[in-house]
């Protein structure tokens, strides 16, 4: 069965990988982006089958959130699968920043990356439930939320936040037959990050190297399957051994 799957921040790496794997497998793909709306048209292209929509949106505000939930919907008829994978990064490392700035990072990042995907889960859950679908909600959290960022600590923070979010909706959505599990990545080889990925960064694995944004897909692909209810709940580390816990 072709199913209806909303994947946030698809414009680009992480999520774009996640949006292909979903068209490869038959799917109908909500591609989400905030700004970049060229890059997300790519995304479309390339995207394998046919039914597939453009949605744009900020998901930190509450109400484009529901924005995007509703036209993601409208576009596919239903909805049976949300991957959360937008995010913002902001550094602020703690000697070099203002308090103002600090103010900021913080507060930009907690709209995003905490309170954008509870609102989008929130509104896709609601969905699921009033129309009786047995739907999946990914998570895309971070490493970070366990081994810690120094630079970014607003990022770590919302990370954890993330999966513990995660770990709540999968107890409350368990009775209504709707899965929840999060992914927590290392370094990915993306546009945004390639230019910190150095020999010590790679080294940080035992495989020498980063992931792929395919390796990151893969799994989020199987987690929304039909096969992996029974992981409702979990945090997969998918960091190449880098930090084990």
């Amino acid at each position: 069965m072709s199913r209806g799957v909303l994947v946030t921040g698809a414009s680009r790496g992480i999520g774009r990988a996640i949006a292909r794997a979903f068209a490869d497998n038959g799917d109908r793909v909500a591609v989400h982006y905030s700004s970049g709306r060229d890059d997300a048209e790519e995304t479309l292209r390339g995207l394998a089958g046919t039914g597939h929509v453009l949605v744009g949106g900020d998901i930190g505000s509450p109400d484009e959130a529901e924005a995007i939930v509703t036209a993601a919907v409208g576009g596919l008829g239903t909805l049976h699968v949300l991957v959360n994978n937008a995010a913002v990064n902001i550094p602020h490392p703690l000697a070099e920043t203002t308090y103002a700035q600090w103010q900021r990072a913080w507060r930009a990042t907690m709209d995003v990356n905490v309170l954008g995907t509870a609102n989008v889960s929130y509104c896709a859950a609601r969905h699921m439930i009033d129309r009786g679908v047995a739907g999946r909600i990914v998570n895309i959290g971070s490493r970070g939320a366990f081994r810690g960022e120094p630079d970014y600590p607003a990022y770590g923070a919302s990370k954890a936040g993330v999966h513990a979010l995660g770990q709540s909706l999968a107890v409350y959505l368990a009775p209504y037959g709707i899965a929840v599990v999060s992914v927590a990545p290392g370094f990915v080889a993306t546009e945004r990050v390639v230019h910190r990925v150095t020999d010590e960064v790679r080294g940080q694995s035992p495989f020498d190297r980063v992931a792929e944004p395919e390796e990151i897909a893969s799994a989020v692909r199987y987690l929304a399957s039909e096969e992996a209810t029974w992981s409702s709940g979990a945090v997969l580390n998918v960091n190449g051994a880098s930090y084990l816990h």
